[in-house]
């Protein structure tokens, strides 16, 4: 069975007579009628049913036929969606995250993606930065939105935009700031009360960037952290400050997370800015990821 019975078939079916077909498809009648008895012999029953004055469909051919015209149809497309594949307008973007993205780039990069690409059927995963930085090198993914790393620490593999640089604030428990346990001050919260304080932060081995920009922080500062609690997630780490078992420094974008019992505050001392951006492995020429790149370009805040 091949493309070309198919039309056959669907000729005779709407003349409902073999010589008019025939004609419509410009070619004889006898090679049309053996195309169609080969057809009838694959399918194992007839589609027509043949008399010397009329042509009819049988009951088989009248439930195939919009299946037949539905392949066809689907034939006809193929090119065109060829063509919106290599523009990348429809197909598969498979993006993860880490937590903090969810507050700063990623609804105005997920916005845009939306309002330029409709088509394109978008996977979000959010992953810490190391387990994201893994599955590209491992050829699982196309982009990641990663905490920037240290200079020259990303794989020769990756590449990357950098999309926002935002300053570190505290956010510190609602509580400690009415009992008088936290003051602040005009500028925010002072160094020595940052010191003081037990610090909730995420590992060093998932976000290795973060956590040395804190501990630089404190070491400016005059002192090291104490370590109350590691959490890999932000929204964890939040709801551990609201629980008061200590603070913790996050990037001025988390605001937006609103949260009982917590209160977000500027740092007194001169702040570290945290750099958020986009990796993606440097052969991976997809379509969809060329689109997502071009529109993580549009959509990036710089300076925050």
């Amino acid at each position: 069975m091949d493309i070309r019975q198919l039309r056959h078939f669907v000729a005779v079916a709407e003349t409902l007579h073999f010589g008019r077909a025939a004609e419509r498809l410009g070619m004889t009648q006898p090679p049309l009628s053996q195309s169609i008895m080969a057809l009838e012999q694959e399918l194992g029953s007839p589609l027509f049913a043949r008399t010397k004055r009329s042509v009819a469909l049988t009951p088989f051919a009248v439930q195939w036929l919009d299946h037949v015209r539905a392949a066809l149809e689907g034939v006809a497309a193929l090119p065109a969606t060829a063509q919106r594949i290599r523009r990348g307008e429809t197909g598969r973007l498979e993006l993860s995250f880490v937590s903090t993205a969810d507050y700063s780039v990623l609804p105005a990069l997920v916005r845009r993606l939306r309002e330029t690409h409709p088509d394109v059927e978008l996977s979000l995963t959010e992953a810490t930065s190391d387990l994201q930085i893994a599955a590209l090198l491992d050829g699982k993914g196309h982009a990641g939105i990663i905490i920037a790393p240290a200079l020259g620490a990303l794989p020769e593999q990756l590449d990357y935009l950098a999309l926002i640089s935002e300053p570190l604030i505290a956010a510190v428990p609602e509580g400690w700031l009415t009992s008088g346990r936290l003051a602040l001050s005009a500028r925010g919260l002072p160094s020595a009360a940052v010191l003081s304080s037990p610090l909730i932060v995420f590992p060093r081995r998932v976000a290795p960037s973060f956590y040395e920009l804190v501990t630089r922080y404190y070491a400016a500062c005059g002192g090291t952290p104490t370590i109350a609690q590691h959490a890999i997630q932000m929204q964890t780490i939040i709801s551990l400050v609201s629980a008061g078992m200590g603070i913790a420094l996050v990037p001025a974008s988390m605001r937006h997370l609103a949260r009982s019992g917590v209160r977000y505050v500027d740092l007194q001392h001169d702040a570290p800015r945290l750099q958020t951006g986009i990796a993606w492995r440097r052969d991976d020429t997809s379509p969809t990821l060329a689109n997502l790149l071009a529109a993580a370009r549009a959509a990036r805040v710089g300076e925050a």
